[in-house]
């Protein structure tokens, strides 16, 4: 039998060293090391950083046979519809991610659930709930070595990020990601929250803009933000987000940016470099392969309106 919490909002802190936080943190570790791939994503990560459960709700599992252990695992949902669901390795096929399941998801609600890994329990619990597959995102990497050169094209300087950017990058990447159902909506506050994080570097934000401020283009014609994983080992880079803006396409500035990015990672003296992208997307899947990456592994989204029996 399996014991299900749920956490208030008052009880949980993330910085805290024992209590729910720490169950959460330590149920992901352990969930990351053994299957390969991260537990919970960076959204999910900020809202338990900067809001705890405010806008969002936390379930722990606890398994009756094992009464004096830690948590077995969470399920925490936030953004209204955002599921994030792990269960440790050592308590996996006892029920618990059924039990935690069944408490987050009551019939009629919405939901968009990852497996990160794509887990066949995963599928099993979808299938249970009866959410289908929607989308796949394909993790794709490659060496920071034999990188292509790259220029900016006539009129076009590329450098680092710089405050008085702000607004027009922002601008940007609502147009360059309008259908996109999460890069698209990125506000000032999304903005300020990912700038605040110890991973961010400014001079790895690049971005493309008219070496003439008087020329008739937009301020600002694109950009490649780069991320560093310094807390993994190794560490490694990240092809962050990528975008050019609409009014400035033609010139190759996505190439050229990519390049850009690629290319400061590697001065930063990491060794390999990965990006998502969605599995659907065949041309920037190409692009992406034209340019040396491959594919390591793919990530599966569920979504859909709970439906029993």
């Amino acid at each position: 039998m399996v014991r299900i919490t749920q956490v208030g909002v008052e009880e949980f802190d993330w910085a805290a060293e024992d209590g729910p936080a720490a169950d959460v943190r330590r149920v992901a570790r352990a969930t990351t090391a053994h299957d390969g791939a991260t537990t919970l994503n960076e959204q999910a990560l900020l809202q338990l950083k900067n809001r705890g459960l405010r806008g969002a709700e936390l379930w722990l599992a606890h398994r009756d046979d094992q009464p004096d252990a830690p948590a077995a695992g969470f399920a925490l949902r936030h953004a209204e519809h955002l599921l994030d669901l792990a269960v440790h390795p050592e308590s996996r096929r006892h029920g618990v991610g059924l039990a935690l399941a069944s408490a987050a998801l009551p019939e009629g609600r919405r939901v968009e659930a990852w497996s990160h890994a794509d887990h066949p329990g995963a599928e099993r619990l979808a299938l249970h709930f009866g959410l289908p597959r929607e989308r796949d995102l394909r993790i794709m990497k490659r060496p920071l070595r034999d990188l292509p050169a790259w220029t900016a094209p006539e009129g076009v300087v590329v450098r680092g990020f710089e405050p008085q950017d702000e607004a027009a990058l922002l601008e940007v990447n609502a147009t360059a990601f309008a259908h996109h159902p999460e890069q698209g909506h990125m506000s000032h506050a999304d903005f300020v929250e990912r700038t605040s994080e110890s991973w961010f570097d400014p001079a790895g934000l690049l971005v493309a803009v008219p070496a003439d401020p008087d020329a008739d283009l937009p301020p600002l014609l694109g950009f490649h933000w780069t991320k560093e994983h310094r807390d993994e080992d190794p560490p490694y880079g990240e092809v962050y987000v990528v975008a050019v803006n609409p009014k400035a396409a033609g010139r190759g500035l996505g190439t050229v940016l990519t390049s850009a990015g690629l290319e400061h990672l590697a001065s930063r003296g990491l060794d390999e470099v990965l990006l998502y992208v969605d599995g659907d997307n065949d041309p920037a899947v190409a692009v992406y392969t034209n340019q040396g990456f491959h594919t390591d592994r793919v990530e599966v989204q569920y979504r859909g309106v709970v439906a029993l029996g």
